[in-house]
């Protein structure tokens, strides 16, 4: 019987289904002492199996995603910005904008939660294995100026247009050079209904003229494309880093 065990055990690590492997034998005893049928026997490995399957999943897509932070929508204080519409971001984070290919602005002064929400529905479509990327404009900007300069950009637009989502953090902390806005208005465009991007900026679109090499045609052309299908929230509500500091203070 324990050579039977040991060669099956082998059989299903070279399978990969390493979750039944470690668990089948003792599963055995349980349903032989309580009479579990051979089907509910062979349901409940597979059923770990599977679950044991998706965490590793939904933690890769995690990792993959390269989030700074990991921030959910369940930590974050809706009373503490009421100009943030909690019904409406909770529609959001069943990810229909994702299905229709539509993207998500966060616009609003540094520390308002931003970046904040932008995460947390990241990590909800990681939950829904869906491939995430989340990157600060400057971090981008890097990114497709090496594409372009190796010659692999075709490559590399190509790579970011095949995500499920792009989060763009940041946008406006720092101007973009000439070359780094063209490049940026092509991601725009490439994904132009075809893929949803979450933005956050501290520049009201009136202001995005500053960000992209004080080109004002240029910036018009990738508005027109970012709000066509969006939802636009404008954040008003104080930081959260001066909360902080005022309970540092009180206590």
């Amino acid at each position: 019987m324990t050579d039977n065990y040991e060669n099956l055990r082998n059989h299903l690590s070279d399978l990969s289904l390493k979750t039944i492997a470690a668990i089948f034998e003792a599963e055995a005893e349980k349903a032989a002492k309580t009479g579990l049928s051979y089907t509910d026997y062979l349901k409940k490995l597979i059923e770990e199996e599977v679950a044991n399957k998706t965490d590793r999943s939904i933690n890769a897509k995690i990792a993959k995603a390269k989030f700074p932070q990991l921030k959910t929508l369940e930590m974050f204080e809706f009373s503490f910005q009421p100009s943030v519409d909690e019904k409406y971001i909770r529609e959001l984070a069943h990810l229909g904008f994702m299905e229709k290919a539509e993207n998500v602005v966060f616009l609003g002064p540094p520390g308002v939660g931003k970046s904040h929400l932008a995460t947390a529905l990241g990590i909800k479509a990681c939950f829904a294995r869906k491939r995430v990327l989340f990157m600060t404009a400057s971090e981008l900007a890097d990114d497709l100026i090496v594409a372009y300069s190796t010659r692999t950009l075709a490559d590399r637009l190509a790579s970011l247009c095949r995500l499920d989502l792009i989060i763009i953090d940041e946008l406006g902390y720092l101007p973009l050079s000439k070359d780094a806005a063209n490049l940026f208005f092509q991601l725009i465009s490439r994904r132009y209904e075809q893929g949803p991007i979450i933005i956050t900026s501290n520049k009201s679109f009136g202001s995005w003229g500053e960000i992209f090499a004080g080109d004002s045609t240029l910036a018009s052309a990738i508005i027109d494309r970012v709000l066509h299908y969006s939802h636009i929230f404008q954040i008003t509500g104080k930081s959260y880093r001066v909360k902080n500091k005022i309970k540092d203070k009180k206590s």
